[in-house]
């Protein structure tokens, strides 16, 4: 699963500066006019959406989940009992996946001010503005910086990879989608629980947040709700079943 956590000196002196922010503007873009086919929840062996190529863009601009390239997501909380640091950094890079221009994402986790986990995100956005998720590129360091693992890793369309959607143009309450697809490798999958939902982190109280449930069957005493926040994207994840976990919007940097 995505981990999103916390941001400490270590981080400041590797040359991130934290400044205060506003709540970023929202793009709503107008996804008027456009039919997309969603896949339906099924067994991983069924599991084969359709993807066309030329419906998809690097452009996200989802307003649950917005990627604006040059912007910064900083979450602080804890993690198996540490004090963490995620640096979400929606970068200007795209990459070809499958055959689909996708956003690249890193993705950096620190665990008491050493860097945990390096991981290389691909998202993109239909034309009905529903956003995919079509792999990662993930490493587990140790605390010389050695790689260990990198479990998890998966691109679309690679040893039996699919994608997944990230993220609905329009959340349905209660519809369960697969967010990626490499058996027992990758099976994360969400459903939204609430849509009015009111949260405070250290950025600031929100209302109207959308709740979603995350969980896969690689690790099913595991359950973690987010919160996403119109214009924002995810301002929370806290683990509700399983270890603790408790990550939270700290800034925004543009």
């Amino acid at each position: 699963m995505k981990k999103f956590v916390a941001l400490t000196a270590a981080v400041l002196a590797a040359g991130l500066s934290i400044t205060a922010a506003g709540t970023p503007a929202g793009a709503h873009a107008p996804y008027r006019h456009h039919t997309c086919t969603l896949p339906t929840f099924g067994p991983g062996a069924d599991y084969h959406p359709t993807i066309h190529p030329s419906d998809f863009s690097a452009n996200v601009t989802n307003p649950w989940f917005p990627l604006k390239p040059g912007r910064t997501n900083v979450y602080a909380g804890t993690k198996d009992g540490e004090k963490a640091i995620n640096v979400f950094a929606v970068s200007k890079k795209t990459k070809v996946i499958d055959g689909v221009q996708t956003r690249v994402v890193n993705d950096r986790l620190y665990l008491n001010g050493v860097l945990e986990e390096r991981t290389t995100d691909y998202y993109t956005q239909d034309k009905c503005g529903n956003v995919w998720y079509f792999g990662e590129d993930t490493a587990t360091l140790d605390k010389n910086g050695h790689v260990i693992s990198r479990d998890g890793s998966f691109r679309a369309g690679v040893n039996g990879a699919q994608p997944g959607v990230y993220m609905q143009a329009h959340p349905e309450i209660g519809r369960t989608f697969r967010q990626e697809w490499s058996p027992g490798n990758a099976e994360d999958q969400f459903k939204v629980l609430a849509k009015h939902t009111t949260y405070k982190v250290p950025y600031g109280t929100f209302h109207n947040a959308l709740r979603t449930q995350e969980t896969t069957a690689l690790e099913p005493a595991v359950v973690d709700n987010k919160y996403s926040v119109k214009g924002v994207g995810q301002i929370a994840e806290l683990a509700v079943k399983g270890p603790v976990e408790k990550l939270l919007l700290v800034d925004v940097l543009s």
